[in-house]
């Protein structure tokens, strides 16, 4: 199958300036720019086809939200090649935005004051959407996101939960072939979660939507992603089924035990002791 997204060989690296303390520090600041090179991403190499629901893991500091502005065309590679549906995407950025979708969960696409609704038709004009095809998809996901109890509220008085659900469909309303979410649930409480996560799958499956999820959630991946990159200090180290990679660490799991006096080593039927 055709790749939508491809990355081969991708760096990015970033100057940090050395800056000097006190009055003659001040000065050497002004004439002389000494740095050093941090990189954010490593020779990063991998692809995904179209339909695919990719999840993007590691720790804080590890790259994902780089991987993601090179891909919708915020952030510039230093080396290497990144094509989003055969473009590059910090080159062709406006026609490229035109068939994506971007929900960072500490952005806001809408406007703050105005009722949902009223974004979501600003929304339409600025993407050019045909009345009908926007209408379609206006009352599909006021309906599969359960948001009739608040489109027509200021959205300064929804909450994170509602928020959520209303950015998730706004990045929808113009059929992108491909929806980026960055910690899409983060802060969110359970039943919340449990609705996106069914959302976002249905769009997935029945519309082809190509997703690439970052989250810490191992929940988010298991419903949404069979496929799983994990990023960490910059460099992918692996990229393959979950499935595969739970096997891999094994199906057990590792309870912690802390006891209010010192014990002689115990022993439990069906248990290793680690330490």
């Amino acid at each position: 199958m055709m790749a939508i997204i491809s990355l081969h060989d991708v760096v990015k690296e970033y100057k940090q300036y050395k800056r000097y303390k006190g009055f003659w520090g001040s000065f050497r600041n002004l004439v002389t720019q000494e740095y050093s090179i941090n990189r954010a991403v490593e020779e990063i190499s991998f692809s995904i086809a179209k339909g695919e629901a990719v999840g993007l893991l590691g720790q804080n500091g590890a790259g994902k939200s780089t991987i993601i502005k090179m891909l919708t065309g915020i952030l510039v590679p230093t080396s290497g090649h990144v094509l989003v549906r055969g473009n590059n995407p910090h080159k062709k950025r406006r026609e490229n935005n035109r068939h994506i979708g971007v929900v960072f969960g500490q952005r806001s696409q809408l406007w703050w004051d105005l009722p949902v609704a009223d974004s979501f038709d600003l929304h339409r004009h600025i993407y050019k959407i045909p009345l009908k095809s926007y209408k379609e998809n206006y009352n599909k996901y006021i309906e599969l996101l359960g948001m009739h109890s608040f489109i027509t509220q200021p959205v300064r008085q929804l909450s994170l939960g509602q928020r959520m659900r209303a950015e998730i469909a706004i990045s929808l309303l113009h059929e992108p072939d491909i929806l980026f979410l960055d910690e899409p649930t983060i802060g969110l409480d359970i039943m919340a979660k449990d609705r996106i996560r069914e959302f976002l799958r249905t769009v997935n499956q029945e519309k082809k939507v190509t997703i690439i999820l970052t989250t810490h959630d191992m929940k988010d991946i298991d419903e949404i992603c069979p496929r799983l990159l994990v990023v960490n200090k910059g460099k992918l180290v692996y990229d393959g089924e979950v499935k595969q990679l739970k096997e891999q660490l094994g199906g057990g799991q590792k309870v912690t035990i802390e006891f209010a006096d010192p014990i002689h080593p115990i022993s439990i039927p069906g248990a290793q002791l680690i330490q």
